[in-house]
């Protein structure tokens, strides 16, 4: 098997989508927008400084989450799916 090109992501999701994939259902069936200000709410805090690198999207996360529920994942594995 060859290494993935550049544009194979693109090829890859397309056929996930033809197929019916259960993250593009997902995806297209919760308005995930509704959440955005409940989450910003939660994790709004006051920052003493900017020092650090910058966070990962907190819908991006909370969408994690949502698999890691659905698929019974561990937080190790939910670690080691989202590295790959």
């Amino acid at each position: 098997m060859s290494q993935p090109g550049l544009f194979d992501q693109q090829e890859i999701l397309s056929r996930r989508d033809k197929k019916g994939d259960v993250l593009v259902r997902l995806n297209n069936a919760v308005e995930w927008k509704v959440f955005e200000p409940i989450i910003k709410k939660a994790l709004s805090k006051d920052r003493r400084s900017q020092a650090g690198r910058k966070s990962y999207n907190p819908l991006l996360m909370f969408k994690v989450l949502i698999l890691q529920s659905l698929y019974n994942m561990s937080d190790l594995a939910r670690h080691e799916w989202t590295l790959s």
